[in-house]
């Protein structure tokens, strides 16, 4: 039994834990095999989003590539309409015999070629509208899915 100068307490019998390296070796390789374990399935996911964005992107592009060939070829129609409509028209203008049909013949034109513009732009918004969800459903779906997934884990 020894005391301590200044102090009324004594202490007997203290033991010490005594120190095993084989345990701590084992501890610490447990530590670094769930590291390890952990970092491959991290990796795994990662991986797995990056080819998943990288399959929706891929769609992306080819929606809006086949989308975009939808609407040049929208617009060329029309164009093609318009110019075939002014071409008659103007044929239809040199045989004209009075200023009366002249005038007659120009306004019932410019009424068509209003009301046909009027329908060119409702067919250009329909196709733009159903393009805008087409081009943005890949990317969508796989938003959708990953936080599918991230609720699920």
């Amino acid at each position: 039994m020894s005391k301590i100068p200044g102090k009324t307490e004594t202490i007997e019998n203290v033991e010490f834990p005594t120190f095993d390296p084989s345990k701590a070796t084992e501890q610490f390789r447990a530590v670094v095999d769930r590291g390890v374990e952990q970092s491959k399935q991290a990796f795994s996911k990662l991986s797995s989003d990056a080819e998943t964005t990288q399959r929706a992107f891929e769609s992306t592009f080819e929606m809006a590539k086949t989308t975009s060939n939808e609407v040049s070829l929208k617009t060329i129609a029309a164009l093609r309409a318009n110019a075939e409509a002014g071409f008659t028209h103007l044929e239809t203008l040199v045989a004209v015999k009075s200023l009366s049909e002249f005038f007659e013949l120009q306004t019932a034109f410019l009424r068509k070629q209003i009301e046909e513009s009027a329908e060119q732009a409702k067919g250009f918004q329909a196709v733009m509208m159903r393009a805008t969800e087409d081009v943005s459903k890949p990317i969508k779906d796989a938003f959708e899915k990953a936080l599918k997934d991230r609720k699920a884990a």
